[in-house]
């Protein structure tokens, strides 16, 4: 599953790039300070799964999932508990809040990878869109 990270801190997305690289079932594409450089990745890439935060200077990670396709699935990363409730008005796969366990966060990527097997079961057989060459950052 292609994912992205998206947080204006350097070591939050350091510690959410650890996690990334120890599940087998991520790729990640590239990471993101902020949510209009990550728009921007994103109208060239295709993107299953972001881990957003959602304190960001600019927009703010509720207000650009907002404007997320419904095919990419989104999984908060905050220090925030109060905003939880409006993680579900955007159908966020899950809400982690940091510091993020690895086992919470393993439970979260199971329940986006389930969530992506049960819409590509449901979708109608058709052409997939020729895609751009992108490269997983593992290491």
């Amino acid at each position: 599953m292609n994912c992205i990270i998206i947080d204006d801190e350097p070591l939050a997305r350091e510690a959410m790039e650890m996690l990334v690289e120890e599940n087998k079932e991520l790729c990640l594409l590239s990471m993101f300070n902020n949510a209009v450089s990550a728009a921007r990745f994103m109208e060239e890439h295709s993107v299953d799964l972001i881990f957003l935060d959602i304190q960001m200077p600019g927009i703010t990670g509720i207000e650009f999932a907002h404007t997320v396709s419904k095919r990419t699935l989104i999984i908060f990363t905050t220090a925030y508990t109060e905003y939880a409730l409006d993680s579900y008005e955007v159908d966020a796969i899950d809400y982690l809040v940091k510091p993020i366990e690895t086992e919470r966060f393993q439970k979260a990527v199971q329940k986006a990878l389930s969530y992506l097997s049960l819409i590509h079961i449901s979708e109608p057989t058709r052409q997939e869109p020729i895609s751009y060459a992108v490269f997983c950052l593992k290491k």
